[in-house]
């Protein structure tokens, strides 16, 4: 898993690309770049999934626990650009309902502001 980060509109950007699942080689989880922003007073986050092809239980937690403490520090974490395979993980574990889903990055962008 590779994430890049770019900013628009005071609000983080997380470009996720490959799989979100649990790795011996991986020194930094996702959860642990969202905390690491946190630390630097950032507080809105936009998953941006166009480009993960693959995420197992682990991975799921990952972003549960970063949506958690964002929530705890009073932000906000979106999804955006979900695959229809990624969407069904999400639906069967019922968090669907717990997160914001976009199909459009500006919509999800749009959607802080109304906040």
């Amino acid at each position: 898993m590779e994430i890049d980060l770019r900013e628009k509109q005071n609000i983080t950007i997380l470009d996720i690309e490959g799989e979100i699942r649990r790795s011996e080689s991986s020194d930094s989880t996702l959860h642990q770049v969202v905390k690491d922003q946190l630390e630097k007073n950032k507080k809105y986050f936009l998953l941006n999934l166009d480009k993960v092809e693959f995420i197992d239980s682990f991975g799921v937690g990952e972003i549960l626990a970063s949506y958690i403490s964002t929530q705890n520090v009073g932000g906000s974490l979106k999804l955006t650009n979900i695959s229809k395979k990624l969407f069904l993980v999400f639906q069967v574990t019922m968090l669907s309902k717990v997160f914001e889903i976009f199909n459009d990055e500006q919509k999800a962008l749009e959607s802080f502001s109304k906040e």
